[in-house]
């Protein structure tokens, strides 16, 4: 780490307030160029810290950058972990205010619960396959605290991954009913088709990501625990979204997921 514990409080309440206040700030890198990943991961779990003082639960865990491509892009070997809060959970159907965001973008994506600790290092598919409780459809609301979602990956993850909001549907499947990285998504804003995807998409397999959340947070000392709601990353390439849109995703041999935004 680069930063002292004083400077990672300064900048985890600066990034939040930027959250709570609806306002954006430029990347805290522009500040800080030599911080390195400890300093975002410490800067993000400040954050998560203020809002659990606060008694804010926290709802599950996500991934981001789980796309080869993007990865490549960003120049980065692993993806990007995160936290959920129970205010983002919105129910499926819902309406969703965007005055709540600065400029949102959603992500069609498939959700999992466990019902076994998952455990690293070595966690692998099969240890994962094993602990999937049910799958779900689930669409992912980001929303980067940054100007113009301008930001390089050490921002990012203090800025907890863009994390804002998640909506699940109401239908679900174990995991043997279903093959994951074939399972077909599509999404569409306003009656129209946006993107198309399928599971694979996510490291090859969205239990791969899993797995690798758990050996990620096996290098901090943390496991994840029986009954984690995860979302296991994009499977769709982001869209931003404004108030007046209806976006409806359908996910092959679970169902469907909506809102609209007001």
């Amino acid at each position: 780490m680069t930063l002292s514990k004083e400077v990672i409080a300064q900048l985890a309440e600066h990034v939040e307030n930027a959250e709570l206040n609806k306002k954006a700030i430029t990347k805290i890198t522009d500040d800080y160029p030599d911080m390195d990943w400890e300093d975002a991961y410490a800067i993000q779990y400040a954050i998560r810290k203020r809002k659990q003082d606060r008694g804010t639960l926290i709802a599950g865990l996500k991934m981001g950058l789980t796309s080869h491509a993007k990865m490549k892009q960003m120049g980065v070997e692993t993806p990007v972990f995160g936290f959920l809060t129970d205010y983002g959970s919105y129910a499926d159907g819902a309406e969703i205010d965007t005055s709540n965001f600065i400029h949102p973008r959603i992500e069609g994506e498939v959700a999992v619960m466990t019902n076994k600790t998952l455990k690293g290092p070595g966690c692998h598919i099969g240890s994962v396959l094993a602990a999937i409780d049910f799958v779900m459809p689930a669409i992912e609301i980001i929303d980067s605290r940054y100007e113009n979602f301008r930001f390089d990956l050490k921002s990012v993850i203090a800025d907890n991954t863009s994390a804002a909001g998640y909506v699940t549907g109401s239908n679900m499947k174990r995991i043997e009913e279903l093959d994951l990285p074939t399972l077909g998504v599509v999404l569409e804003k306003n009656g129209e088709i946006v993107e198309l995807g399928a599971g694979a998409a996510v490291l090859g397999h969205p239990a791969a990501s899993v797995a690798m959340l758990a050996n990620m947070l096996a290098e901090r000392g943390e496991e994840i625990s029986a009954g984690t709601f995860i979302m296991t990353g994009g499977i769709t390439a982001a869209v931003a979204v404004e108030k007046g849109d209806n976006i409806n995703m359908r996910c092959q041999d679970i169902g469907s997921v909506s809102m609209r935004f007001v």
